[in-house]
């Protein structure tokens, strides 16, 4: 049972922020301190209240009996005389007002006088403030009539405040005998306790003071560690998230890579095949044509010997324009210091030169600037959107438009032919297009149908004020 009330009380414990485990650890450790505190101060104030209280009450006792004393060396009793001189100054005037009861001690313990006669001779043991007494000490007791000569105090029922004070010889200053006198001590119980209030008080709001500067310090930098841990979580959550970018697009970097390698290789073999299927066939055939016995047989007439070396010579020029056909669309034109609007107006004029085709070409007044790979992109992008459109499309509505919008620009290639489907018949061309949009982190986008084709990029641009 307390085990599961200590784990719940853990729990909470551990629940509650730094600032108030500390308000409450401190509060305890306070309050301990200021009961400890509290309780030092009040003794030692009630101990000197109550010691000048009896020391300024003694004096005063001592300056008006003293002098009716005799010498107590000599005299072990008190005469009659001396007694009644006692009875008149202890029965009235302030002194009487004062003390309810006086007693005169010998060293032995006896009662020398009393305002109780029959206390008087009676020889009691010495407690341990009558020694005290004796050996030179004014001892006090506030309201604890305890000795059993005290009955006569007792039956008052007042507070009482009970001095011993040792009367001394005046030119030896030894202790002769003690006078024990109770004083009726309601001012002093007031200021008693107006002195312990007035402490308990103070140390209190010194405790409270203390406590509540250390609480707003420690409140005040709780909240710069909440402030300072929540950005720090912020950043975590940021950094987490940037690295999880940073992979996704390391694993894609790595799949475009992994499939441009193979692009490439097929790009490569569709090359080999274009050169072995068309210009060295050519060559080939006019290889085999110039062995033809038209030209090496003398008695071939000129006319068809210069008819034979015409095809051989137009065999060799339709070669030589399928490779230049070939490098024209491997060579790139000089696009790096070249504007967006000017790499697109070349790759539409380029294309309508080599196909004798019309294509409308839509662009903004402005487009922003872009990076090398960009334009490269985009350049590619058109030649090969047109050369689809021509090839597929028979270059019917050839469009080529470019549009910015939200910090993205797009770039679209349009025409109205017949359309495939893109999920089972993207070509060579389409499929490297795609890996290298995505490989600069835009999007490549394939809409065919019977209406035409549509092919859209979209790239993340800065717009330009």
């Amino acid at each position: 049972m307390f085990g599961r009330y200590f784990k719940r009380l853990a729990r909470i414990w551990s629940g509650l922020s730094l600032a108030w485990q500390f308000v409450i650890a401190g509060g305890i450790g306070l309050l301990a301190v200021m009961l400890v505190v509290g309780l030092w101060v009040t003794s030692q104030i009630r101990d000197g209240v109550m010691h000048n209280s009896a020391a300024t009450t003694a004096l005063y006792v001592d300056s008006v009996i003293a002098p009716l004393l005799p010498d107590m060396r000599k005299s072990q009793e008190l005469d009659d005389t001396v007694k009644r001189a006692l009875d008149e100054t202890l029965g009235q005037g302030a002194l009487g007002k004062r003390l309810v009861s006086f007693k005169l001690w010998r060293r032995d313990g006896t009662i020398l006088y009393s305002k109780n006669a029959e206390l008087i001779g009676k020889q009691i043991k010495p407690n341990a403030n009558l020694v005290a007494a004796f050996a030179g000490n004014v001892m006090v007791k506030y309201n604890k009539l305890e000795d059993e000569e005290d009955d006569e105090e007792r039956s008052m029922n007042a507070p009482l405040l009970e001095i011993y004070n040792p009367v001394r010889e005046p030119w030896s200053g030894e202790v002769v005998a003690v006078s024990e006198f109770y004083e009726l001590s309601g001012d002093f119980e007031e200021s008693l306790n107006s002195a312990l209030w007035w402490s308990w008080l103070v140390v209190a709001a010194a405790t409270a003071t203390a406590l509540a500067l250390l609480s707003g310090i420690v409140f005040r930098g709780s909240r710069t560690i909440a402030i300072q841990q929540e950005a720090l979580e912020a950043k975590v959550s940021e950094l987490q998230m940037a690295l999880a970018q940073n992979s996704s697009l390391r694993q894609r970097v790595q799949r475009a890579s992994r499939r441009a390698t193979a692009i490439n290789e097929r790009y490569l073999r569709r090359i080999g095949a274009d050169l072995h299927d068309g210009p060295a066939q050519l060559v080939a055939l006019a290889a085999l044509r110039m062995d033809s016995p038209m030209l090496v047989d003398p008695a071939t007439s000129s006319t068809l010997r210069e008819a034979e070396i015409a095809g051989i010579h137009k065999t060799l020029g339709e070669a030589m324009r399928e490779i230049r056909g070939i490098c024209n669309g491997l060579v790139l034109p000089q696009i790096e210091t070249q504007a967006v609007t000017d790499i697109l107006r070349l790759a539409v004029t380029e294309h309508e030169r080599r196909t004798d085709t019309k294509v409308l070409l839509t662009l903004p007044e402005r487009l922003p600037e872009l990076g090398t790979s960009e334009k490269i992109s985009i350049y590619r992008f058109v030649q090969e959107g047109l050369n689809n459109a021509y090839r597929h499309g028979k270059g019917k509505g050839q469009q080529v438009r470019a549009t910015t919008k939200g910090g993205k620009l797009l770039v679209e290639v349009l025409d109205t032919g017949p359309g495939f489907d893109p999920a089972r018949s993207e070509g060579l061309g389409l499929a490297g297009l795609r890996e290298r949009i995505e490989s600069i982190g835009g999007q490549f986008e394939t809409l065919s149908g019977p209406g035409g084709t549509r092919l859209v990029i979209t790239l993340s641009v800065e717009e330009q004020p």
